[in-house]
Formats: structure tokens, sequence, C-alpha cells
């Protein structure tokens, strides 16, 4: 994968997502902590599409992840994804 600027398109994705959340949230506190909650509401959503590309198969989408299966097994469950 090139990259043609110093920030790679899904770096700034989130640079800009997340200035869009902290402007609409001002001085409201995230209960759960921002990184907790930054984590919780990418993680699904990338398991997900990782897995879609390789068909589901689990072993590769794990490797491609860089953990392992039991560990990706685990993280699908806890987000309803198996």
């Amino acid at each position: 994968m090139r990259e043609t600027s110093s920030q790679s398109a899904l770096s700034e994705c989130v640079s800009r997502t997340v200035r869009r959340y902290l402007a609409d949230i001002g001085d409201t506190s995230c209960d759960e902590g921002l990184h907790a909650l930054v984590i919780r509401e990418v993680e699904g959503p990338l398991l997900r599409e990782v897995l879609a590309f390789h068909d589901g198969n689990q072993s590769r989408a794990a490797a491609v992840l860089g953990i392992n299966r039991a560990t990706l097994r685990k993280k699908l469950a806890a987000h309803g994804l198996l």
C-alpha cells in the first residue's frame, strides 16, 4: 500500500471522525473514556470487514489482523459476530 501524503487515508478518516465527534460532544465527558469508546466502535466493523474480505476464513483474517485465531474468535464473539 502506497501513501502519497504524510497521513494514510485511514488515518485521515479517523482524524476527521474524532474531530467531528469531539465538536459534537463539546465539554461533555465520555463515561467509558474516549479511547475505549473508539476501540469498541471501530473493532467490530474492522473484524466484520476483514472476515468478509477473506470469505469468512478466520485463519486468513486473523493472520491479516496480526492476531491468532483464538483471539479473533473471542473478539468476534464479544461483538456478536459469531
